[in-house]
């Protein structure tokens, strides 16, 4: 660190800042090319950083997509993981290799989701149009969502 010039502050380089935003959270090299943009002095400056993180092993596609679908997984559907993971810009296989196990899952996490919100079938047309909507917009499919509002539990077999 530095100090800033007449302030008494001081700045991170932009390897500093960069580490420091990794060492919150997993970030994607398109978000951290964003936060650290305005710091730099070109493009090409940021560009040299993240590829040097890359090399090392402190910046990964894949360890970020797996952070995004640990963290929204629980509360929302493959289709609105899949759209957050899509803004990052990440490789195809990263992406697929990520979402490869919600698809079994949907069911269960869609009727936790559902239970916590509603926890009872709609009485009414205009009730279970709103349950639709809210599960729709968490990114559940809708045959997902047809078998949480028809009631089929997930686990249970019928038998």
């Amino acid at each position: 660190m530095r100090p800033e010039a007449g302030r008494g502050r001081t700045v991170l380089s932009l390897k500093g800042r960069a580490l420091k935003y990794l060492a919150a959270r997993e970030h994607s090299r398109l978000e951290l090319r964003r936060k650290l943009g305005p710091h730099a002095e070109s493009a090409e400056q940021v560009d040299a950083v993240l590829d040097e993180l890359e090399s090392r092993g402190f910046l990964s596609a894949q360890r970020f997509a797996e952070s995004v679908v640990h963290r929204r997984s629980v509360r929302y559907g493959v289709g609105r993981v899949k759209a957050e993971l899509a803004q990052h810009d990440l490789p195809d296989d990263i992406t697929r290799a990520a979402l490869l196990g919600l698809q079994s899952t949907e069911l269960a996490r869609a009727h936790a989701v559902w239970q916590r919100r509603f926890g009872e079938p709609p009485a009414t047309p205009e009730e279970r149009a709103r349950q639709v909507r809210f599960l729709a917009g968490r990114g559940f499919s809708s045959d997902t969502i047809r078998r949480v509002i028809r009631g089929d539990i997930p686990g249970d077999t019928g038998a």
